[in-house]
């Protein structure tokens, strides 16, 4: 018990939010072992980031969390194709699979299996190579994809085996048909019908990326899969790997509780991922609606009041939202986020009250709405204190930022230098709405 303690302050000095670290910890140490987490590991991982990797999955076994771990070999599989002399071909996002390419691919992903198994164990962390028996298929379509396969069962058995002996089960995404043939599977796919059956309390996504990329090559923070889901599925930036990835955690989170979610991350930042609210990386979740009013009910005002009141800890005035000039309010489905928008200098939308509850912080609800707010107002400027617990995460949102005082002012897409100087002042002399403030 010393030693575990001794990890858990040095998890929580490394986090820096004690509060948020022990919340996460007491919630993992009371589900069911098999069912803590599911961690899927791209190739890429698996061949540049297996020091990270090892060291986090280490970092969890000590403090008794034991992840069910599946890994890909996609990278490693393209070299040694090449090197084969085979050519890779994909449809729709898959290997085609001919018996060439599995007399190169099974041994291959055997081989990677024995290494993170082999890697794990040279740290004194218990691993069990779980090469078949988990994913019984058929095939999903020979004549166009060969050896590959869809699965039709999952067999839990060896996983829980694994577990309850407290070592790290490793997963191949190999299945075999009913007649014992080896059929390859897509990781994504492997890993969305393991998580069905196991119903996990996180996913997580490991890739060398982080997350996943917007047009830029910049990490997507959030996506909410009931406001993004459509619009990123007509980008063109999205296509092959990224594309399917989407689609199959999209049909993932559909037959799971709504308030489940999957992380895609770095291998560096796993222990951040699980442990925080913010975590890093990208965060996927169902998501719920952001409705816009900008003739607000009585209600969604009330409702709005409370939050940003009990967020501040601070009282309103009773005449706080008649004295904006064109209020217009943006309220998640549940009442557990909202922004509320009013016309400022230049006649730019200015950003007065941004808030989420404490219980939503980790579901990327906050982001949802922030995302509706700059696709509605490509431009817009806001203040916020400099002792404002999200205000680093308000200079990584904005263009431009103006430090006076306690307060800091943003901008987005305010080109001019006079017209972001009008921005800086309005901002400043604004009354922010609080009772004796």
């Amino acid at each position: 018990m010393t030693e575990v303690r001794q990890i858990v302050h040095e998890l929580l000095a490394q986090l820096g939010s004690s509060r948020e670290a022990q919340q996460y910890l007491k919630e993992f140490s009371t589900t069911n072992q098999a069912r803590f987490a599911v961690v899927k590991i791209g190739g890429g991982i698996l061949r540049d980031h297996l020091e990270e990797l090892t060291s986090a999955l280490a970092f969890l076994h000590r403090l008794g969390l034991i992840p069910v771990v599946l890994h890909g070999a996609g990278p490693q599989l393209d070299s040694a194709l090449s090197d084969a002399g085979i050519e890779t071909e994909k449809r729709d996002g898959l290997r085609v699979t001919s018996e060439s390419v599995m007399s190169v691919a099974r041994p291959l992903m055997y081989r990677e299996n024995l290494r993170l198994v082999d890697a794990l164990e040279s740290r004194g962390i218990r691993a069990r190579s779980i090469q078949h028996g988990v994913f019984q298929c058929k095939y999903l379509d020979r004549q166009s994809y060969g050896l590959v396969g869809e699965v039709e069962k999952v067999e839990l058995g060896a996983v829980e085996s694994a577990v309850s002996s407290g070592a790290v089960p490793v997963l191949t995404c190999l299945g075999e048909s009913p007649a014992g043939q080896v059929l390859n599977i897509n990781a994504d796919i492997a890993t969305r019908e393991l998580v069905w059956r196991l119903r996990p309390h996180k996913v997580i996504f490991l890739s060398p990326t982080g997350g996943l990329l917007d047009r830029q090559g910049r990490i997507i923070s959030a996506v909410d899969l009931t406001n993004d889901y459509e619009a990123l599925m007509k980008q063109p930036w999205v296509h092959s790997g990224m594309r399917l990835k989407l689609q199959q955690i999209n049909e993932m989170l559909q037959n799971l509780p709504d308030d489940a979610s999957v992380s895609i991350t770095s291998a560096a930042h796993l222990t951040r991922e699980l442990f925080t609210y913010r975590g890093a990386g990208t965060l996927v979740r169902k998501g719920e609606a952001i409705n816009v009013q900008e003739n607000p009910d009585e209600e969604s005002l009330v409702t709005v009041r409370e939050l940003v009141e009990h967020a501040f800890g601070r009282k309103l005035r009773d005449d706080w939202f008649d004295e904006l000039s064109q209020p217009l309010i943006l309220l998640s489905e549940t009442g557990r986020a909202a922004a509320v928008m009013s016309t400022g200098v230049d006649g730019l939308p200015y950003l007065d009250k941004f808030v989420v509850t404490s219980q939503a912080q980790g579901e990327g609800l906050g982001a949802a709405v922030w995302q509706v707010v700059t696709a509605r107002y490509p431009a817009l400027y806001w203040r916020s204190r400099n002792t404002n617990p999200v205000t680093p995460w308000y200079f990584q949102q904005a263009d431009s930022s103006n430090r006076s005082g306690q307060w800091v002012v943003f901008t987005i897409g305010v080109e001019d230098v006079a017209g972001r100087e009008r921005c800086v002042a309005d901002a400043l002399g604004r009354d922010s709405g609080w009772v004796a403030e």
